[in-house]
């Protein structure tokens, strides 16, 4: 007999060889027809997989992050069956699953994949999953592995084969498809009830452009028809929404070819957004105790070699300028110019913690495929502060930071969040990340003793950590529940020794601070993409760059229309005054068009008795009220968010 522990801690006696189907089904036949795979001491495994010693298991649903990976990456490779049967003689590279649905890379040698071919793909996949094959695993020895793929002339395999030592080697096999893969996997096709394929495009093999160009083919399955419609409504909607179309019908931001790719200009209604989200940034910092810092758009190449970020994140760094017989760099981060502001002075512990923020202009050189509207670019604005603390102030500033997080979120209506905890992999010390295996174990320990106590949502993650230490990478989703990384906190243990800060302790002696990286706003870039689509360009009045359209009836009672803006602007309104010779139905359609908050439609009645009348954005007609109390009421609601 065997013992396996539950996640609730419960300890229950099987047989030797039992499967975590199994194990679900002595709990509930509703449960065994949920699950998908099991989480087997830490490991994801097939259901079906024999559990031969004693083991903590965690039962995984479509729900789960790793249940929805499991049936994706099955759902792939019934893709490639599909594709295998219509296009004989086709290869593939690798069919992952992704955070929505799986794609699988394919070389279709000189064949050409339609969209009407994708459909039959997508018909027969139906076919295939309705047959219910089951996905079997077996283990085979590299030489026959090697053996197999050779006499198959796949070249993609036979590279995959030679990173794998020999007993690692499996295969997959359902219905007519065998695939080297490491799994896991559901246990049979009939789980996948509803399919869609989304898209085909272009990838090169294994990313490198100099390589040859393979097909990729995206789709997405769920267990029910119902959780299909759901997404593909949802996709419509983010389309609708997409931050790219809105920015440009509502003149937020523009982009130029003369200028450059992934360099926005910011346009007078983008600027407005900007500086209300730092004036937001600028107020809760000051009451937090920061100092704001400058720092210098370039530094010397000696600067970032000493930080580390030159030999870490060169490719992401735009080429050097030869200056002075020098190199100097464009500032892809502020951390280094920072840490040089700490250690200009000589620092007590009566000055610990001390906050530096700064809305620095950083530059990065994302690949041309990468850029994407605001959420890629190469020019950033970014909501930046490093505080530096005692370890005994570490737990405090740290739980601070996470608090502000919180706050930001209820600020822009945020209901959905997870903090994405990125750890070390002890067995890349030295090479991806700083050799110590001691402080790294320290620090990721003290950053999920403050993550429990918040009581925040998280997970951990291994191998995604920074190069100086572990770090929390925040998930968002918009309104409409699209998933966002939207900023990072981070714990560096490593650039006080690279950069010799130091601080004088109470026992007059020279002690290391601890350095917390945070930008809870993120970029300005980011940020904004984001709000554009979680409000579908409908901004918060408190937001708005433009917060109220005055609409004259005629040119009659164009005067009083510009006493009424005048007046509003005086109390720090953004208002504008619609002048145009249009009948006032139009004048409405429009401004609901460009999202602004508040209209005030003025006429004979309104200028006689200093009133509008006001109608809110998406709701029609409000009431008439007196200019007064109109002005009491925005300025409120203006409040309302601090």
């Amino acid at each position: 007999m065997i013992k396996i522990t539950l996640p609730d801690g419960s300890v229950r006696e099987y047989n030797e060889g039992v499967s975590a189907y199994e194990v679900a089904a002595s709990i509930s036949q509703g449960l065994a027809k949920a699950v998908l795979s099991a989480e087997v001491n830490g490991e994801v495994w097939d259901l079906t997989r024999p559990i031969t010693k004693d083991s903590s298991i965690k039962l995984l649903k479509f729900e789960d992050e790793w249940g929805k990976k499991t049936f994706w990456h099955s759902s792939a490779h019934l893709m490639a069956e599909a594709i295998e049967t219509l296009f004989p003689g086709v290869k593939f590279w690798v069919g992952p699953p992704l955070d929505n649905g799986y794609y699988y890379d394919i070389d279709l040698g000189g064949q050409t994949l339609s969209e009407e071919d994708l459909q039959k793909v997508e018909k027969l996949m139906g076919e295939l999953a309705r047959q219910d094959n089951k996905y079997v695993r077996s283990e085979m020895p590299k030489a026959e592995a090697v053996k197999y793929f050779t006499e198959k002339g796949d070249e993609y395999k036979l590279d995959l084969l030679g990173g794998l030592a020999d007993g690692e080697i499996t295969f997959y096999k359902q219905g007519n498809f065998t695939d080297l893969c490491r799994g896991p996997h559901i246990p049979s096709t009939g789980y996948i009830k509803a399919i869609k394929l989304l898209n085909i495009a272009g990838a090169y093999w294994k990313g490198d452009s100099n390589n040859k160009q393979l097909t990729r083919i995206y789709g997405i399955t769920f267990p029910k028809q119902q959780q299909l419609d759901e997404y593909l409504a949802m996709l419509e909607e983010q389309k609708k929404r997409d931050h790219r179309v809105i920015g440009r019908e509502l003149e937020i931001f523009a982009f130029d070819d003369e200028v450059g790719p992934g360099l926005p200009l910011w346009l007078p209604k983008g600027a407005a957004i900007i500086e209300k989200l730092e004036a937001l940034a600028k107020k809760n910092e000051n009451e937090q105790g920061y100092v704001r810092v400058k720092s210098p758009h370039i530094a010397k190449d000696a600067l970032y070699l000493r930080s580390g970020h030159l030999p870490s994140y060169a490719d992401s760094m735009f080429p050097p300028m030869e200056l002075d017989g020098g190199k100097y760099y464009l500032k892809a981060m502020n951390c280094p110019h920072h840490h040089k502001i700490f250690g200009a002075t000589p620092k007590s512990y009566r000055d610990m913690p001390l906050r530096f923020a700064e809305y620095g202009t950083c530059y990065r050189y994302e690949q041309s495929g990468e850029l994407m509207g605001l959420m890629r670019v190469r020019s950033m604005q970014m909501n930046d502060a490093h505080i530096y603390c005692t370890k005994d102030q570490f737990e405090e500033e740290f739980m601070k930071v996470n608090e502000l997080y919180v706050k930001y979120f209820k600020i822009f209506g945020i209901e959905k969040y997870q903090m994405r905890f990125s750890k070390h992999a002890p067995e890349k010390l030295g090479q991806k990340y700083i050799d110590n295996a001691a402080l790294w174990n320290e620090t990721e320990d003290m950053v999920r003793r403050v993550l429990v106590k918040s009581g925040l949502p998280f997970v951990e993650v291994a191998d995604e950590a920074a190069f100086y230490g572990p770090k929390i990478d925040i998930q968002i989703w918009s309104a409409i529940g699209k998933e966002f990384t939207i900023a990072t906190n981070q714990v560096d243990f490593a650039q006080a020794e690279r950069f010799d800060l130091w601080f004088t302790n109470e026992k007059n002696e020279k002690e290391r601070p601890i350095i917390i990286h945070r930008a809870p706003l993120s970029t300005h870039e980011r940020m904004i993409g984001f709000l554009l689509e979680h409000y579908a360009g409908k901004f918060p009045v408190w937001l708005a760059p433009e917060q109220v359209a005055i609409l004259p009836i005629s040119d009659k009672y164009m005067d009083y229309a510009y006493r009424v803006k005048a007046e509003l602007k005086k109390n720090g309104i953004e208002v504008s005054v619609d002048e145009r010779a249009e009948k006032i139905g139009k004048k409405i359609r429009d401004t609901e068009l460009r999202r602004v908050p508040y209209m005030l439609v003025v006429g004979e009645k309104e200028a006689a008795d200093n009133a509008v009348a006001v109608r809110k954005q998406g709701h029609g007609d409000q009431c008439t009220k007196s200019l007064t109390d109109f002005i009491a009421q925005i300025n409120e609601e203006i409040a309302e968010y601090k």
